[in-house]
């Protein structure tokens, strides 16, 4: 996948509760929330597993059954196609976990 910065506005155009991250960096962040640690712990899985095979790695907090996740492109030095994607691969994953 393409790794060409793009600004952090046309990555979150068609990202459902994506925002700006906080700081300087340009990145983008949402914040999960699961009904159990269970819930949350599945979605963080599903999500390695997926960053894994995109070669694309999340920063991201958990505590019990809330997921803070924040995506950049490290190498771009800031958010590229690769975000999107994940992004929404996000999204995707905690449909139905809540």
């Amino acid at each position: 996948m393409d790794r060409t910065r793009l600004t952090v506005a046309d990555v979150l155009a068609d990202l459902d509760g994506w925002a700006p991250a906080e700081g300087p960096r340009d990145a983008i962040a949402k914040t999960f929330v699961f009904s159990d640690f269970k819930q949350a712990f599945a979605f963080m899985t599903q999500i390695a597993l997926k960053a894994e095979a995109m070669d694309h790695h999340p920063e991201w907090r958990n505590v019990y059954r809330t997921v803070e996740v924040t995506l950049t492109t490290h190498d771009a030095n800031g958010v590229t196609a690769l975000d999107a994607a994940l992004a929404q691969y996000c999204n995707e994953a905690a449909r139905g976990r809540a």
